[in-house]
């Protein structure tokens, strides 16, 4: 975009309306942190998916003309605008946060034709060129010791410098590699580290989008897209954690989940018949292996119709389901968008006589394929198709369903991708498949969860592919079609990492991997991470070696029971690290550099991850490795298993024999544990232990039901623990769950000690 010399302004209800030579632009101050830089192009307004309701909190902010440009200052931020719409921002200390490029870029190295033609004729895929402009693009300076860190689910490492990335939700079933520049889902935020400033970027732009983090050049990046409006917001902070929350802020947090979905999970594509799944659920029963889920991929439905049920090979609907939660397990089911072509078959005569599919620019009903066949797809983009797919949710909830996978959302199809021209629905108006290809899986969510909520009244548990910005209010995601490789293990931290800066919290990689055959070694390094993983679940394919922990030895199955018990005992912990992303967006994974920002070795640490605040794990991922060098921050740590107190600040050597996944607790940390269970609801949960390291700290722990929205209205209870002088003392800070604790169990160097709990407060000496 083109804007020339700026000519005016004017101000008007709290937006600066800028005119341009050659157009118009508009700065919003949201927040005294958050500015919104918008420049119309497609339309006049934003039309957001991932940002809803009005976040603008009427800040008083001034406006001064200066020399060369206009100068508007909050009480965090200054901004100046010069011509061509070129911006640079400033803390109110006039140090420079980030600045737009006033070159132009410099492209690569031009590749001929010719040499082109030779390498598709020797079978090589030749990526699209991003050697040129694109209609809608920033390009900000580089000054020098940038780290990028976020972009949802991308490959690769942790810190994204040099990379090129795109936006655009992709279902690729090859390996994924550090080269792939799309995925899934397209969460276009991140966030930038200098040593001495942070700030966060979100382009709120659905099309295909572009993301050059200094790869072209080192003295720039960029992020532009092919259509739709310049609209970003700016996003300042004191540190990474502020611009989490103020990007949480704007696009929502994740909801509080159900206790049980924080449990184990098993699946497989697939179990074909009820059968196969009972005899999955007996075998974890009898090897006292904790278990809480078992997913039902697309065999359970009547031809891969969705919303139907396979009598077949799955008996009467909802018997096995019934089944299994007489053994406390909850059952999840896979939707895929796709609905059959098939007259007769109620979900597609519904759409088709009440236009709820997209269409063709021709206005006929557009037809790809995907499992059941011919299918057509549901448009999402219309409020009346919502509706309508979140009443279909019952007939799940109806069966018994607790959860709702979406699958091959992006949306996947056999005959090749939805032409970008096929016509769906933005709200009130039509768009193509170009606009609405990025939220299409986000929209989908939504509706799912909306429908779980009306027809099931508890928390919904919705898993998906694909999705955009801002779906964490509604979905749980994964990170697709992984493989059973060690790579994909060593991506899987760096990755759900990054996923965690970008506010999809509750995240999972597939334990084991997807597809290939898992190792018993690699499957026993794997549940070490997936231990600490918000989703915890055991996935793989048809064709590849079945993943239960039983089926590779003694061994195997003494390590996968060692640590889903570990899950277990740490689901209060986990359950408090939900309260606190609820409040303030906070990842439940983060990257040491969330924490340590000042410290620049942890800038770059791919293989270590902080779950919380307060625990370290440094998991194992290479292939034969007996032995972990770690890093750990400055202060005092102690490690998990041997209570060891090490001196942080310096990499250590620790002892890793495949049972063992290092862990190490902060000193002065209070982790809440309960006692040992097979699924959740298994027994009341009337006793908290508290694992207290020594040292100085205060700790909040949260409860309730664990199911319902209940605790909205005041019915959770809130314990504030504080450590010191040798001394642990326990109040409510409030009360309105009935439930109290009946008892603590306090363990202390090597000591355990219990108390009754009077539900008011308690003081210990340790």
């Amino acid at each position: 975009m083109t804007f020339g010399s700026r000519k005016s302004y004017q101000i008007k209800e709290g937006i600066v309306y800028l005119q341009f030579e050659q157009g118009q632009g508009q700065l919003q101050m949201l927040t005294d942190e958050i500015v919104n830089v918008f420049a119309p192009s497609e339309s006049g307004d934003h039309r957001s998916k991932a940002i809803e309701g009005d976040k603008s909190q009427h800040i008083y902010f001034e406006a001064k003309e200066c020399i060369d440009h206009l100068e508007l200052r909050t009480k965090k931020l200054i901004i100046r605008v010069y011509d061509d719409f070129k911006i640079d921002f400033y803390d109110r200390n006039e140090h420079l946060l980030c600045q737009d490029y006033r070159g132009q870029r410099q492209f690569g190295v031009q590749v001929s034709e010719k040499f082109i033609e030779f390498l598709k004729a020797e079978g090589h895929e030749v990526p699209e060129s991003t050697d040129h402009d694109h209609k809608i693009q920033v390009v900000k300076t580089i000054q020098g010791d940038e780290a990028f860190y976020g972009l949802g689910d991308k490959t690769g490492v942790l810190n994204k410098r040099h990379y090129s990335y795109e936006m655009w939700n992709t279902d690729n079933p090859n390996a994924h590699t550090d080269a792939f520049k799309a995925l899934y889902k397209s969460i276009p935020f991140f966030i930038t580290l200098r040593k001495d400033c942070v700030y966060g970027i979100f382009f709120d732009n659905t099309y295909k989008s572009y993301f050059d983090m200094g790869k072209e050049r080192e003295d720039y990046y960029y992020f532009g897209a092919d259509a739709g409006n310049l609209d970003y917001y700016f996003i300042a902070g004191d540190d990474m954690r502020q611009v989490v929350a103020g990007y949480s802020y704007l696009t929502g947090t994740t909801p509080l989940p159900q206790l049980f979905t924080l449990g184990y999970h098993q699946s497989r594509w697939g179990y074909e018949t009820a059968a196969e799944i009972r005899a999955v659920a007996d075998k974890y029963r009898r090897l006292r292996i904790p278990i809480d889920t078992i997913h039902f991929d697309i065999d359970y439905m009547d031809g891969y119709r969705v919303f139907t049920w396979n009598e077949k090979n799955f008996g009467k609907p909802g018997e096995v389901i019934a089944d299994l939660g007489r053994q406390g397990i909850k059952v999840v089911t896979i939707i895929d968008p796709g609905v059959k072509l098939d007259e007769g078959y109620s979900i597609y005569d519904e759409g088709i006589q009440n236009g709820y599919f997209a269409r063709t620019p021709e206005g006929e009903v557009y037809v790809n394929a995907v499992w059941p066949g011919d299918a057509v797809y549901p448009d999402f983009g219309s409020p009346a198709v919502r509706q309508w797919w979140a009443d279909n949710q019952k007939y799940l909830v109806d069966l018994g369903v607790r959860g709702v996978w979406n699958d091959m959302n992006e949306p996947a199809s056999f005959r090749g991708e939805l032409p970008q021209d096929v016509v769906f629905t933005d709200e009130d108006r039509s768009a193509p498949h170009a606009a609405m290809h990025n939220v299409y899986g986000h929209l989908m969510s939504r509706a799912t969860y909306e429908g779980m909520k009306r027809h099931d009244g508890r928390r919904p548990f919705v898993i998906t592919r694909a999705c955009y910005s801002g779906s964490q209010k509604y979905t749980t995601a994964w990170t697709g079609d992984n493989q059973s490789l060690w790579d994909h293990l060593r991506m899987a931290i760096p990755q759900m990492c990054n996923m965690g800066l970008s506010g999809l919290v509750f995240i999972g990689t597939d334990v084991g991997g997807f597809g290939a055959d898992v190792t018993p070694e690699l499957l026993c390094r794997w549940v070490q991470v997936g231990c600490f993983s918000p989703l915890f679940r055991n996935h793989s394919s048809k064709g590849s070696t079945r993943q239960e922990p039983w089926l590779f030895g003694q061994e195997t199955l003494d390590i996968n029971r060692k640590y889903i018990e570990l899950r277990y005992r740490l689901l209060p912990y986990l359950y408090d690290l939900f309260h606190e992303t609820e409040q303030n967006g906070m990842p439940v994974i983060r990257p040491l550099v969330l924490h340590y920002e000042q410290d620049e070795t942890v800038r770059e640490i791919n293989d270590e991850f902080l779950f919380g605040e307060r625990m370290l794990v440094a998991p194992v991922v290479e292939q034969g490795m007996r032995k972990k060098l770690l890093y750990l921050p400055e202060g005092r740590w102690y490690d998990y298993d041997t209570g060891e107190c090490v001196q942080g600040g310096q990499y250590i050597v620790k002892d890793a024999p495949l049972e063992v996944c290092p862990i190490f607790v902060r000193a002065g940390s209070i982790i809440p544990n309960y006692e040992p269970m097979q699924y959740v609801g298994e027994h009341p949960l009337d006793t908290l232990i508290l694992d207290v390291y020594p040292g100085e700290g205060s700790y909040v722990h949260y409860q309730d039901n664990g199911e319902d929205f209940a605790y909205q209205k005041g019915e959770y209870n809130l314990y504030e623990i504080t450590l010191k002088d040798d001394t642990l003392d326990i109040e409510m800070l409030h009360t309105g769950y009935a439930a109290v604790y009946q008892k603590f169990i306090i363990c202390y160097k090597g000591h355990r000690q219990e108390f009754a709990f009077r539900g008011d407060r308690l003081r210990v000496w340790l």
